[in-house]
């Protein structure tokens, strides 16, 4: 079942299949925000991670002396959510562990995402509690892909993305899915990564002490620009898929395992642990220009 939330600005549709935002159209020129989830490119559109991002080593991880199966970026966009309440502007979902996730994955949890219409605006929070009895480990990352204009003229190549306070950026390459410990450095002009095909030509860019939490994607010839802004998520990753005609800006809580990870999940780099009954909530938005 879709959902829709609209304003006088934007028209928002989300899938219960993983909560997923599948659509975001400025209503003042009828441009699509969100990438079209071409499956010959890449069938997402702005998948959850949960409660992992990215990659584990052999796809699988150990805790309490017991081997679990994880695949990538988690089982939460392959579950469906239920809308626990929703109105003009703002819809929340809500995902609960079960007898399924629990083969897999051995807390219990409660999360919940929320997506508010605020001018033009969303926002996409998330919280994440602690309903086991023990201690509760995870990461939550966001997937979001968004639609390059490649029609009447333009190119991929128009589009640049501005950071707000970064002049370089250190990159972890990825090798076969893990996170190298070693980095490379992209010197930006200006604060400014132009975009082209060939940047992503070796996967995702992964950054994980990258300065900035805020975003712009900006195109050269025209006025169109998408200002994306974030808290309390430490890591990003900028990705596309080969020619296909989009980028996806991905804050992070947590990233996939580093090449040589014993596959401790208590040891993993960047896992958040959760007391009992405790929580964690993080944010990201997309501000339409």
């Amino acid at each position: 079942m879709m959902i829709q939330l609209q304003n006088t600005k934007l028209k928002a549709s989300f899938n219960e299949l993983g909560a997923e935002l599948i659509s975001l159209i400025n209503l003042e020129t009828g441009k699509e925000i969100i990438w079209e989830g071409n499956p010959d490119f890449w069938g997402g559109q702005s998948p959850v991670l949960f409660p992992t991002v990215g990659a584990l080593k052999d796809d699988s991880y150990i805790f309490k002396g017991e081997t679990y199966e994880m695949p990538r970026h988690g089982f939460a966009r392959r579950k469906f959510f239920d809308v626990k309440n929703s109105s003009e502007n703002e819809v929340v979902f809500e995902l609960n562990s079960d007898e399924e996730t629990l083969k897999f994955y051995p807390f219990d949890f409660n999360l919940e995402i929320k997506y508010t219409l605020t001018e033009n605006k969303l926002t996409v929070s998330y919280n994440v509690k602690n309903t086991s009895e023990r201690e509760l480990y995870f990461s939550l990352g966001a997937h979001p892909g968004f639609a390059i204009d490649t029609k009447n003229g333009l190119n991929y190549d128009d589009y640049e993305i501005a950071f707000s306070d970064d002049e370089k950026l250190e990159i972890h390459p990825l090798i076969d899915n893990l996170i190298s410990k070693k980095t490379e450095t992209i010197n930006l002009e200006n604060k400014t990564l132009p975009l082209t095909h060939k940047l992503f030509s070796k996967d995702a860019l992964v950054m994980t002490t990258m300065k900035s939490r805020e975003l712009i994607l900006k195109n050269n010839q025209n006025n169109h620009k998408v200002i994306f802004t974030f808290s309390n998520f430490p890591y990003f990753g900028i990705w596309a898929a080969k020619n296909a005609d989009f980028v996806c800006l991905e804050p992070w809580q947590g990233i996939a395992d580093i090449e040589d990870h014993n596959q401790e999940l208590t040891e993993k780099f960047g896992i958040l642990k959760l007391e009992r009954n405790e929580d964690w909530k993080g944010d990201w938005a997309v501000e339409i220009e």
